[in-house]
């Protein structure tokens, strides 16, 4: 695996990838990777020739200076796991080098970002498009590889490719899970044990939400209110929000809880 840490040199190995004809995938994180991520590895290498990694904790999605500097990180561990997975290249710049601290450009996408996530972090899904946006254009023509339970921000992903015509196919992974339901997520390692141990009750009650759509409930609030009498129960969740939306001809179901100083999200896609 090919480590680069440049702007330049990360653009020229993928240039000289394609040279040799291999479809280049891409797979952007913020590092502390996880079965989710290596599970986003593995299917990009399925998929194309030649599979780089993106590592860069991304100071403009972060509303709180307390939590950018809490955020797990493990280099050498998010290499041992991204070449244990297959990939070819793994791009880990400092900060300095993306320039966040001196960037005069930002990218808003309108409306997707809206309402959920985008009005529990304000300006998250903005410091998300921008560097994502970034990473495109110094990736160049690729596959890019983004986790279903990050729902929204795929969705942002997906309408800044459509409307910046960028030469990038998104693709949807499913959410990978524990055995208990958990989410993977690279917050759950900030959880205590006692933590661990409730967190399961936001795939127990996103479950719940959707075994009363299954059931022939058509009344959404209805809905959300099951989600909200679930993680209630439990006296170590703190409920955000809970919301359900319409999704085609089914629902995707959203919830998102604190437990203790951290907070989580899932969803939950039902057909009819």
């Amino acid at each position: 695996m090919q480590r680069t840490d440049t702007v330049a040199a990360f653009r020229a190995a993928l240039d000289a990838e394609r040279v040799e004809r291999r479809r280049v995938g891409l797979v952007p994180t913020m590092g502390a990777l996880h079965g989710g991520h290596r599970s986003l590895i593995e299917r990009a290498v399925a998929e194309c020739g030649a599979v780089a990694v993106t590592v860069f904790v991304n100071p403009l999605q972060f509303q709180a200076p307390r939590d950018l500097g809490s955020y797990p990180s493990d280099p050498a561990a998010d290499a041992a796991l991204a070449e244990a997975a297959g990939a070819r290249h793994l791009f880990a710049p400092h900060p300095g080098e993306m320039a966040t601290d001196r960037m005069r450009t930002r990218v808003r996408v309108h409306e997707v970002s809206e309402g959920l996530e985008g009005a529990a972090r304000p300006g998250h899904f903005e410091g998300v498009a921008t560097i994502v946006a970034k990473l495109f254009a110094i990736a160049g023509p690729c596959r890019a590889y983004f986790g279903e339970k990050d729902h929204q921000q795929l969705a942002v992903v997906r309408q800044l490719v459509e409307d910046l015509s960028f030469p990038v196919e998104v693709v949807a992974c499913p959410t990978v899970r524990a055995a208990d339901g958990l989410a993977l997520s690279s917050r759950n390692a900030r959880l205590t044990p006692e933590e661990r141990a409730a967190a399961p009750v936001l795939y127990r009650a996103l479950r719940a939400g959707a075994d009363r759509l299954s059931g022939g409930e058509r009344d959404l609030a209805a809905v959300e209110a099951e989600i909200v009498a679930v993680v209630g129960a439990e006296p170590r969740a703190r409920l955000d929000y809970a919301a359900v939306v319409a999704e085609g001809d089914g629902w995707r179901l959203h919830v998102a809880a604190w437990l203790g100083d951290n907070r989580l999200i899932d969803n939950l896609r039902v057909d009819p």
